[in-house]
């Protein structure tokens, strides 16, 4: 079984508005509210794809209830834990020329919530999979990433981790199956300006070198590059089609090469999977669907 982590779930209001102008009355011109958060949007898409999966994490308040009973209607199985103090998150996504994204804060969770979320980790067997992925409240200790890899180690899952900075850098000793940072994370990272496949080629090595298995970076209209843990690199430019919504491609992108390793056993083949369903989605008003990336898979090819 595939499990999902998300720390910070949200119901995401996208909106768009004409013409935005700061301390004025502005209208939308569209409106909808979506469940949210990295490892949620992987199970969302997961559960497109033909895979099921198990979305855990952390639910608050009456938008905890929402953001269950949206995944409950698209038949995505939960496993949340209910925080008491607090609600979750509502994350506001405004489209008004640029895209602009006001987050909000989260509850506030206890340490014998956090002790929940352990025991239920606990019980994984070495055939599943764990996707960690998104920023850390800051009410969890911000080693959490590591906690989670130290204690499953022993184990052999596969664990694939899609985070920043920090979140990212130290958990590499315990070699995760796949990381996915994009070119301006990893830029960060070591302190450049990757702008170009060839250009992140030797980046990926070195994240290889510290430890993970496979990097897989995304790079938005630039395309893609893996290094799979075979020492082989795969790079592609992204498929045609005009960017409608960013929010969640990458993790579309996670989804997608997950399902497409599951069913080939084929890194090429999970690659392309990943990238065209990275870009399905951000094609899309919604996440990609599995109609919409075989379409882009058949024209890729």
């Amino acid at each position: 079984m595939i499990y999902t982590v998300t720390f910070n779930p949200s119901l995401d209001y996208i909106i768009r508005v004409d013409d935005f102008q700061t301390g004025q009355i502005n209208r939308t011109t569209y409106e909808r509210i979506f469940a949210g958060g990295k490892g949620i949007n992987v199970s969302l898409v997961l559960d497109n794809l033909g895979h099921q999966s198990v979305a855990l994490g952390f639910t608050a308040g009456f938008t905890g209830q929402e953001i269950e009973r949206q995944l409950a209607e698209k038949g995505v199985l939960t496993h949340f834990i209910k925080v008491k103090n607090g609600h979750s998150r509502i994350n506001v996504k405004m489209k008004s020329g640029q895209e602009t994204e006001i987050n909000g804060q989260g509850p506030f969770i206890r340490e014998e919530e956090i002790r929940e979320l352990f025991s239920i980790l606990d019980k994984l067997k070495g055939e599943d999979i764990l996707v960690i992925s998104g920023s850390i409240p800051s009410t969890l200790p911000s080693d959490m990433y590591e906690q989670i890899m130290e204690r499953l180690s022993p184990k052999g899952i596969r664990i694939v981790v899609d985070a920043t900075r920090d979140l990212l850098t130290k958990v590499l000793p315990y070699h995760p199956y796949l990381i996915k940072p994009n070119n301006h994370e990893l830029s960060e990272i070591f302190s450049v300006d990757l702008r170009t496949r060839e250009e992140v080629l030797p980046y990926a090595k070195k994240m290889q070198e510290r430890g993970a298995r496979n990097v897989l970076v995304s790079m938005a209209g630039e395309g893609a590059v893996l290094l799979d843990e075979n020492g082989q690199y795969h790079c592609s430019e992204a498929p045609k089609g005009k960017l409608v919504n960013s929010v969640g491609a990458g993790d579309s992108m996670v989804a997608g090469f997950l399902a497409g390793y599951l069913e080939t056993e084929d890194y090429e083949k999970a690659f392309r999977m990943g990238l065209c369903t990275g870009s399905a989605s951000a094609f899309s008003e919604e996440l990609a669907t599995r109609e919409e990336v075989e379409a882009l898979l058949s024209a890729f090819e």
